[in-house]
Formats: structure tokens, C-alpha cells, sequence
């Protein structure tokens, strides 16, 4: 199987973890959204990443979709199948992922916007969806099983994002999220590799 991503990605970076976590090997290809190249838009008519292309041809995309389906095919090791369990560890992956969507949305509000253009209430709500994201992940967090499983990996991979992109509101905001995913990342340094990077 190849995977279409991108190393700052965080949602690339929660697949990559989960192929680990279910030991498959999947070829990667660097890939520049940017760009709108012809495999991306043909394994993805969005034009997003991750996109992963399988053996026959056919093609996934979205991360939580890519990681359910490499769930699956390994036999359930990354996502509970027990009805409380499994719905803890969705939540959490969807409030992770919902923090880096909007403060993705912030930053594109800088990135590809005349400055003169810049829509400042539209930021600050995304801030305020991500603040108040990242206040529910501190208690959520905390509850998180020993061993690592989907929730783990959409946490630590938006986390990681963050302080890539925006340092001080993690270390400087939630440190005890900073302490968090440093430690989680000190115990599982293979993940650790495997996190967004500039």
C-alpha cells in the first residue's frame, strides 16, 4: 500500500503511527497538496492528505477513515471494540483532530491572505474552539489507558502539531499538555519519529 502525505502533517503523522502500531509497512510518498499533481487527485478528488492507494488500485482518504481501515485488516489492535471503550476513544480522536482544524484554519487565515485581508474575529473563534479543545484534552488525557491505542495517536500527533506551529500556546498555555505528550513520546520513541516535522 502507499501513503500520499506530508512530514508536517499531523493527520499523516496519526496514520503513519497506526501502520506501526499494527505493523504494517506502507510505502510512503512525499507529496505537496500545493502542487494538486495528478496521483493526489486521482486518490483523492480533495485534494488532501493522507490518501493511501491499495494493492487493487482503490483508494482511501481521511485519516480516521485510513486508520480504521488499517484497524481492521490487523485485527482491532489500535481501536477498542468494546461500546464504551471504543466511543472514549473516538471522541478523543475527534476532539484532537477538531483542536488542529481550527487552529489549521487560523493559520491559513495568515498564510494565504493578504495581511490588509486578515479576518480577525475569524481567528480568534478558531483559537477559541482550539483553547477550549485543548482545556478538554488536559482532563481527557488523564484517563487514556496505559497502553497506546488510536486515541493516543490522534492526541499526540495534533499535539505535536501545535508546538511545531505554535510553540507557545502549548509550552506556554497547556503545559501540562506539553508534559504530557513529552512524556508520551519519551516512552514510545518510536512514535516520537514518527511525529510532524518542518
Amino acid at each position: 500500500m502507499r501513503l500520499l502525505y506530508s512530514k508536517p502533517s499531523p493527520y499523516s503523522s496519526k496514520v503513519r503511527m497506526a501502520a506501526h502500531l499494527c505493523d504494517l509497512h506502507l510505502d510512503l510518498v512525499p507529496t505537496n497538496t500545493g502542487d494538486e499533481a495528478a496521483e493526489l487527485t486521482e486518490a483523492n478528488p480533495l485534494g488532501k492528505i493522507p490518501a493511501l492507494i491499495l494493492d487493487d488500485g482503490s483508494t482511501l482518504y481521511d485519516s480516521r477513515v485510513i486508520c480504521e481501515y488499517l484497524d481492521r485488516l490487523t485485527g482491532n489492535p489500535i481501536i477498542p471494540q468494546a461500546a464504551d471503550a471504543w466511543a472514549a476513544t473516538k471522541r478523543i480522536e475527534a476532539l484532537a483532530d477538531g483542536m488542529t482544524e481550527a487552529a489549521m484554519a487560523a493559520l491559513y487565515e495568515k498564510r494565504y491572505r493578504p495581511e490588509p485581508m486578515w479576518y480577525e474575529p475569524w481567528m480568534d473563534k478558531q483559537w477559541r474552539r482550539a483553547h477550549r479543545a485543548l482545556d478538554a484534552l488536559e482532563r481527557e488525557v488523564t484517563a487514556l489507558p496505559e497502553k497506546p491505542n488510536l486515541a493516543h495517536l490522534a492526541v499526540s500527533s495534533d499535539l505535536a502539531w501545535v508546538q511545531l506551529r505554535f510553540p507557545e500556546e502549548l509550552n506556554g498555555r497547556h503545559p501540562k499538555l506539553a508534559g504530557w505528550l513529552g512524556r508520551f513520546f519519551a516512552s514510545h520513541p518510536e512514535l516520537a519519529a514518527l511525529a510532524p516535522q518542518a
